[in-house]
This record gives C-alpha cells, structure tokens and sequence, in this order.
C-alpha cells in the first residue's frame, strides 16, 4: 500500500521544514509531495534541502506562480496518479492540520472511499479562529448541505483522503472551482458518482505561523459556484 500526501505551499517557511519532518516521522511511510507555487519567501529551497535527508520519500512540484489551491491539488492527484500511489491524502502546511490524525484517515479508508478530517462532525472542534471566521465556515458548510444535499457535515474541509479509484474515476480536467470552493467540488464529485464518504472527528487549530491565504474572492466563488452544482452533471472521467 503507497500513501502520498499532498501539500500545497505559498509562503510557507514558518512550516514548512517541520512539517516535512512530522511527515517523514509518522510510522506509516506516508510519502510526501509540496506543490509550491513560486513562494517569494524560499520555501521551495528549503525543501529541496530535506530531500537530501527524506530522498524518494519526498517530492517537490514547483509552478510558476500562485494559480490556485484547487489547480495545486489536482496537479498533485495527477502526479500521485502517475505514480501508483493507492492513497492520498491532502492537508495544509501550517499544522491546522495535525499530523498525528493521518492515521485515523487512512483506517477510515479501509471502510469508505474518501475520509473526511472534520470539524464539524461532533460539535464545532475549531480553536483559536476569529468568531466571525468560524461563523462563516460553519454555517457555509450548513449552506452546502442544504443547497446539494451531500449528507457531510464539514464540506469546505481541506484534511482528506482519497482512494486511487476515486481520483481515477473524477475528471479531474471538468473541476471549475480552484479556491476553497474547490474542496465542496471535489467532495460533491465523489458522492455523485457513487462513493462512500466518511468524516473523521478532528481538532482544527488556527495556524500559528505565517498568513491565511483565505479572501472575499475565494469566498464568493464558493457560495455561488455551489448554487450551480445540483443542476451539473457529474459524469466520470472516460
């Protein structure tokens, strides 16, 4: 069984060293792929330097410039793809995320197809956001479960995990949203086209170091990229 994990990074310094080393660490031999968008700060330096400690373990994909956190995932799908692994996993760079709960994804995935690190599955498990922050995602997630009828309580969640089917079975190419509206697609996708998805309960902490990434724009997209969704027809890839 191959597992990669996949993480986008656009200034990510502040983590991006230990993040790798947390990855690396995990008794699972997750691999682990940065798909860094031209970061200004030298965040693609640094891990080129950890590859000469982590070597075929750790992969570096560098782009041109900030396209995206929609389009830095799917070039990530496509080269987990490409390269045989069975399970991937996405999560970000500044430890929101926490490592530790990788584990607990992956034995979802003996179950169901994709897992979800959740925030919202057993209450609000969010600590350290601005109210106003944690408004917004919570009750956008609401909003997605009532405009689609997805039966998943954390829609905009960027913590999963995917079996290779799935991703092979996805047109990857037909994904319109690329911000934080593309984590409702991808998600949406799966469930249209028949598979099972599950949510894992996990603690979601604001970063410490570095800058969101998130804006109105990314916002917006979202809100009413997903009042289109029920009226698409989701076909799989041929």
């Amino acid at each position: 069984m191959r597992r990669l994990i996949i993480i986008p990074t656009y200034n990510e310094k502040e983590n991006v060293v230990k993040m790798i080393r947390r990855v690396m660490a995990m008794p699972m031999g997750f691999d682990l792929l940065i798909v860094d968008d031209g970061s200004p700060d030298g965040t693609a330096s640094l891990v080129k330097a950890e590859q000469a400690t982590y070597g075929e373990r750790l992969h570096l994909l560098e782009r041109s410039g900030k396209l995206g956190l929609g389009t830095a995932y799917i070039a990530g799908f496509k080269y987990a793809l490409e390269r045989g692994y069975d399970r991937i996993f996405e999560m970000d760079c500044d430890f929101s995320h926490n490592p530790d709960d990788l584990p607990r994804l992956d034995a979802m995935l003996d179950e169901r197809d994709v897992a979800i690190g959740s925030r919202y599955s057993r209450g609000v498990n969010v600590v350290n956001w601005p109210l106003g922050r944690l408004l917004m995602s919570y009750f956008a997630s609401k909003y997605v479960r009532i405009v689609t009828r997805m039966p998943v309580c954390d829609a905009t969640a960027g913590f999963v995990g995917y079996r290779r089917e799935v991703l092979e079975t996805i047109d990857l190419d037909a994904v319109q949203m690329i911000g934080y509206g593309f984590q409702i697609e991808m998600k949406y996708s799966a469930w249209r086209l028949g598979f099972n998805v599950g949510e894992v309960s996990i603690i979601f902490v604001d970063r410490e170091e570095g800058t969101s990434k998130m804006s109105s724009g990314i916002f917006g997209e979202a809100f009413f990229g997903v009042l289109k969704m029920p009226f698409r027809r989701i076909k799989p890839k041929k």
